[in-house]
Formats: C-alpha cells, structure tokens, sequence
C-alpha cells in the first residue's frame, strides 16, 4: 500500500528533499558545526538562534523551546495563567492551543470563526467571554492573518491577556507589523514542514516584557511555577536541541523568500480555480498571509479528495474535526461555522519548492472533477 501510495503521488503534498537538496551544503556546515562542538542541547546555538530572531521580529526577548506546544505551553504559564482561568481559543485548529491551555491547568473556552477567513471572528470572541476568561489566543490558521486588530481591542477592552499562535504564519505581517507582536506574547512552532521548518520538532516564544521573559526561562528550566497536576507533564525536555537551532539560523535569512513563493502559489492557484468559485467555498485571502497550507472548502471534499490521490496529488485535512470533538470537552459545545468548516476543508500542496505546472496540474484536476460532478 505505501508503495502504491508513492508511485501515484508524483506531487505529493509536501516534499521536504526539494529543500534539502537545494540547501544541502549549508544545511550540512550548520550540522557540522554542532557535532564539531561537542554540545548538543541548550548551547551557543540556541542562544544565537533566540537573538537572530528576536531581532528580526523586533522583539527583546525570544525564548526558545523543544517543540511549539512547549513554547506555547512555557509562554502561557510565564503569563500567571493556571488553573481556573478560561483562555478562548478556536476548535478548528487541530488541538494544540487546546492542549497547551489544558496542561497548565487552565479551562479552553472555544470562539466561533469568521467563515470567510476560518480565524477567530471578532464577534465569536466577545459571545466566548464569560466571567472566568483570563486571555485569548489568536491562532493565524494556515498562514492566513486573524483580524487581529480588532481582536486586539476587544482584547484591551475586557482585559484580556493576547497570545499569538503563529505556528503556521511565520513571517506573516499587517500593514509591516509581524504577527506575534500584537499581544503579550507570540509563539511559534518549527516543526519540519512549517514555513521555516527545522529538521526535527523546535519552537519558540517572543515577548516584549522583561518579567515574563524572565519567567519564560525559569518555566523551561524547571517548570516550578506550574500547577501541581501539571507537572508530570511537563517532566520532558524542554530546551530547543542545538541542531535544530543551527539549521534554523541557516533558514532564518530564507524566510522572506520562501514565504513570498508560497504568496505566488497561493496566487495561481487563486486565479485558476477563481473560475469555479461557485463550487468551492471561498476563503478570503488577507494582504501579509503566507500560506503554509493553501486549503480549498467543498461539499465534496472526500471525493475529491480520493480523486486527487488516484491521479497521483497529495492532499490533507487541516482539521477534520473540532477539538471539543476529540477531547470531549464538557458543556455541549456546538460552534455552527467550525463544524462546517471542518466538514468541508482539504489542503492542497503548497510549499516554496513546488513547480508551476504542477499547481497549474492540481487545479485542473480540481476542475475537471467539480465539472464532472457538476454535469
């Protein structure tokens, strides 16, 4: 079956050899570097790395991690957040911010979406506010911006602490301010496939204020301000491995570049499927997005989704289902707009090494498979 799954996928959805290959040498002399120096955990790599991207996001502190829900999960806590405080999240962003709120304790209290952009609305923020809501975190799904601006006011209005989630918007700007830089806090996962993507899991968070930064790296290195019920959690890892970091400082000088391909992939694959718009649900795109994923809605998202597969393309689900769904989280959560959503959306190959031809290839058969069905 794997064999038959790789000899039909001759674009497959992600294909982390084309960076390789084209980075080969550089990523090799990061790697080397690392070996050569005997430490491979909490090091000089690591250090540099939380500088270089602390200024290239402007902020003055950046405390790296073992992986994005750890950063998450460290930046949460070093915010005073803990048991008994609701933090609003949205449920169709595959459970990490869930899990991350659940693990130092804190309550999820889910916000429904716009259904143009699939991020948090303004309107499903202030409906989610109750009197246990402490914070919000504003998850940039896909690489497209949240409204946060908006979300930031009624933020500021009802007193709420303001995370980032930019997992998947690294690099991501409105009007030339990096997400991540809204708030008290931004975070960040590098996890192999992201928009700079280290080889292995990594993460990070950025904050303007010294004494969370501070507590941030107490956090990480003992996790002692944590709730009792959440230690055993957080008895792993949690400092960035000096490889990834190497490697990462050799992707941070790529980042613009690679995000401005996904911006034109995301183009022609706007501009050929504009003409069968009617058949597919519209996802507004918002100007600063970069695209970790170019994700299409459909009725007929299985199908098509098959189809695409049988003539030789990749495909996922980001997400299929919302995370009150998997967690069985109580109180009868019912959110109209994410379940829909997550019904009905497929993602299409979008990385910075993918072909013309073959996006324009991926479009027709989308195409042709709607109009067929169609007829």
């Amino acid at each position: 079956m794997q064999a038959d799954k790789a000899q039909k996928e001759t674009i497959p959805f992600i294909d982390l050899t084309r960076q390789y290959s084209r980075y080969r040498y550089e990523f090799k002399l990061a790697i080397d570097r690392v070996l050569n120096s005997g430490i491979y955990a909490s090091g000089a790599e690591a250090e540099a790395f939380e500088d270089e991207f602390g200024a290239y996001y402007g902020s003055p502190y950046c405390i790296s991690a073992s992986s994005g829900t750890q950063a998450l999960e460290i930046g949460l806590a070093a915010l005073g957040l803990g048991p008994g405080d609701g933090v609003i999240t949205v449920a169709n962003a595959g459970m990490h911010s869930t899990t991350a709120i659940q693990t130092i304790g804190a309550l999820p209290q889910f916000a429904e979406i716009d259904p143009q952009t699939l991020t948090m609305s303004p309107e499903g923020l202030q409906s989610a506010i109750t009197d246990e809501s402490r914070a919000v975190v504003i998850t940039h799904l896909y690489g497209r911006v949240a409204d946060i601006e908006a979300l930031a006011e009624i933020a500021v209005r009802e007193n709420l602490l303001l995370i980032e989630d930019c997992f998947q918007a690294n690099g991501a700007c409105i009007d030339g301010k990096f997400v991540g830089t809204f708030g008290q806090l931004g975070s960040f996962c590098f996890a192999p496939a992201k928009t700079m993507g280290a080889l292995g899991k990594a993460g990070a968070i950025i904050t303007s204020d010294e004494e969370t930064a501070r507590r941030a790296r107490k956090i990480r290195l003992n996790g002692d301000v944590l709730p009792r019920d959440a230690q055993l959690a957080w008895s792993r890892s949690r400092f960035m491995d000096e490889i990834q970091a190497a490697v990462l400082r050799v992707k941070l000088p790529l980042l613009k570049e690679m995000n401005l391909n996904r911006r034109m992939i995301a183009q022609t694959y706007a501009i050929n499927l504009a003409e069968i718009d009617g058949q597919l649900g519209t996802i507004n795109q918002v100007n600063g997005s970069v695209f970790q994923h170019y994700v299409i809605r459909t009725v007929q998202r299985d199908e098509l989704k098959k189809h695409l597969h049988e003539q030789g393309v990749g495909s996922t689900i980001h997400y299929p289902m919302p995370d009150y769904d998997y967690n069985g989280h109580p109180g009868g959560v019912k959110l109209a707009v994410t379940e829909k959503a997550c019904r009905e959306v497929l993602s299409l190959p979008c990385y910075p090494e993918l072909n013309p031809w073959e996006v324009e290839r991926v479009c027709e058969l989308i195409i042709n498979k709607l109009a067929d069905n169609e007829n």
